[in-house]
């Protein structure tokens, strides 16, 4: 039997945390998988809980011509830091943007996180 998929969401690695914290409470004791991905979450999310909503809320009414949600969550995922690395990053989509969206989306990620995100490894 094959499950059968009702709806398919994206979700960036901030609701990915907040879907471990739930299931923590439910199950105390942690699968090795749900483990590691946790380590790894809690390794690579550096936005407070309300900056992710607002960083979200605010890039999703910008009206940018055909973006959609999938693209904000990868956009609040990789946190660039400038024009060239958004473009690197929407590369990977069929979706085309002006060099003055890219620029609001930039000055969005600045005003929610003044610092270059540093990854611990």
């Amino acid at each position: 039997m094959n499950p059968k998929i009702l709806e398919e969401k994206p979700i960036s690695v901030y609701d990915l945390k907040n879907e471990l914290k739930k299931i923590q409470k439910r199950d105390p004791v942690l699968s090795l998988r749900t483990g590691k991905t946790e380590e790894y979450i809690n390794q690579f999310t550096i936005l407070k809980e309300k900056d992710v909503e607002a960083l979200e809320k605010e890039i999703s009414s910008m009206d940018i011509p055909r973006m959609k949600d999938l693209h904000v969550k990868k956009i609040i995922d990789t946190l660039p830091t400038s024009v060239e690395e958004l473009k690197v990053i929407m590369q990977g989509y069929a979706i085309t943007m002006t060099k003055e969206n890219m620029q609001k989306i930039i000055s969005a990620i600045e005003k929610h996180y003044q610092q270059k995100p540093e990854h611990k490894t």
